[in-house]
């Protein structure tokens, strides 16, 4: 058992059993802890052994807490628990317990880290048969702790992860060699005192990393905010920089100015951690998250791009933004606009009526108020499924079909994934049409 982990005093108790919860608890069992020495606890999950606090404290009496981050630490119990010595720990601390040589990437920020550690995880596989990627995106970190302990997996020889704030709030142990922030913009306020105490917890990536630090010059407030801390380990990175151009970047698969700005970042990690240039490649050659202005690429000479995650009206705007901007000579922009209604200012969408070539098509239960509130012509159908079949009757070679709702999925679909994997599913009856 690892020093850390074995000093840890016990009952344990993991609070919040999510995936992270329950790496957590693989993780300590595979380290040596008795599986009756640990507690679950979880407010909504019938299956965990509490699910009162006050219970947990009086019956349970743990002396160590494990805290997902979904669970604020700022909640009273858990402030009263560590002010009469209980043990406050992570996820991301225990598995920091275990590492041996791997080197480590972190990445944060308001938006934009998934994509930008969605593109290193592209560079990474391109050169390395051993890298992991996870922590907020995908796999939790004790996963990977777990499956190297139990000899499932090789040690990594890089690992990157996607941090968010409220893991960032509770990593004792977390030691980067190379960090980057994408983007600062007011986000989780209910959480936080203030847009400074936000902005300041994402920012504490920085003490815990060893070499620079990139910030994306197009990241909101970020770079005023980086101005203010003067830091010479801070590294400010633009699309723009001469020693980018090389790369050609605008060649990379993904679509819009923002992703451009992220593939900057992410390629100018990569350059820092002396990663070799078939990373790069690999990078450009990522066609983006599923659902999220995900290229679908071509059938017929049409291009489709699946957008199904976009249910507020920026996204719709940077999607349509993006997909005019990239439009191919003499194509027309078909964009599907509709879903359930969450009482969205639809109005935001009337500029886009002086996009050039460009066709609204209107689908799904909000698609009367959609139409009415943004003023944009175009036909209107009852379900996803008809507005598709109407473009596919109308679309030729060089047009670009873009789903990017702003409404929800839910008067038709289960989730925007199952509207997306519609879509896509539409996309290939296509080709045999």
């Amino acid at each position: 058992m690892n020093q850390f982990i074995k000093n840890l005093k016990t009952p344990i108790a993991i609070v919040g059993m999510g995936k992270s919860g329950d790496s957590a608890k693989r993780l300590l069992i595979a380290c040596g802890v008795s599986a009756d020495k640990i507690l679950t606890f979880d407010g909504k999950l019938e299956s965990a052994n509490f699910r009162d606090s006050n219970k947990l404290m009086s019956e349970g009496k743990p002396q160590t807490l494990v805290v997902s981050p979904g669970v604020p630490l700022s909640s009273a119990w858990i402030k009263e628990a560590k002010s009469h010595g209980v043990f406050i720990t992570s996820e991301i601390s225990l598995a920091c317990s275990c590492l041996s040589t791997e080197k480590l990437i972190g990445v944060t920020g308001s938006v934009g880290k998934s994509t930008t550690v969605s593109l290193l995880q592209a560079g990474l596989e391109a050169f390395s048969k051993t890298g992991f990627v996870g922590g907020n995106l995908g796999i939790p970190f004790a996963t990977y702790a777990a499956d190297v302990l139990e000899k499932k997996r090789p040690v990594a020889d890089w690992v990157v992860l996607e941090l968010s704030s409220y893991q960032l709030e509770n990593c004792e142990g977390l030691k980067l060699d190379y960090s980057a922030i994408t983007y600062f913009t007011s986000n989780h306020l209910e959480r936080y005192d203030s847009i400074e105490h936000y902005y300041q917890t994402k920012w504490n990536i920085l003490g815990i990393t060893k070499n620079k630090m990139l910030v994306n010059s197009e990241g909101g407030d970020l770079v005023e905010y980086s101005k203010a801390k003067q830091n010479a380990q801070v590294k400010v990175i633009s699309k723009k920089d001469s020693d980018l151009q090389s790369y050609q970047l605008e060649k990379a698969q993904l679509i819009g100015q923002h992703n451009q700005d992220n593939m900057a970042l992410a390629t100018a990690l990569t350059i820092e951690a002396g990663w070799p240039a078939i990373a790069i490649e690999g990078m450009k050659n990522f066609k983006g998250l599923s659902h999220r202005l995900e290229n679908l690429g071509e059938v017929k000479g049409v291009r489709f791009i699946n957008d199904s995650k976009a249910t507020a009206l920026d996204s719709v705007m940077i999607a349509a933004t993006a997909a005019a901007d990239t439009l191919s000579a003499g194509g027309v922009l078909y964009l599907l606009l509709g879903g359930r209604d969450k009482n969205l200012p639809w109005e935001q969408l009337a500029s886009l009526k002086d996009m050039k070539n460009t066709v609204f098509v209107f689908f799904g239960e909000c698609r009367e108020v959609a139409q009415t509130k943004s003023a944009l012509q175009g036909n209107s159908y009852a379900r996803l499924e008809e507005a598709i079949g109407y473009i596919f009757g109308k679309v030729k070679a060089a047009d670009t079909v873009l789903l990017s709702p702003g409404g929800t999925s839910l008067d038709e679909f289960k989730s925007f994934e199952d509207r997306g994997d519609f879509f896509k599913r539409k996309v290939s009856e296509f080709s045999t049409l």
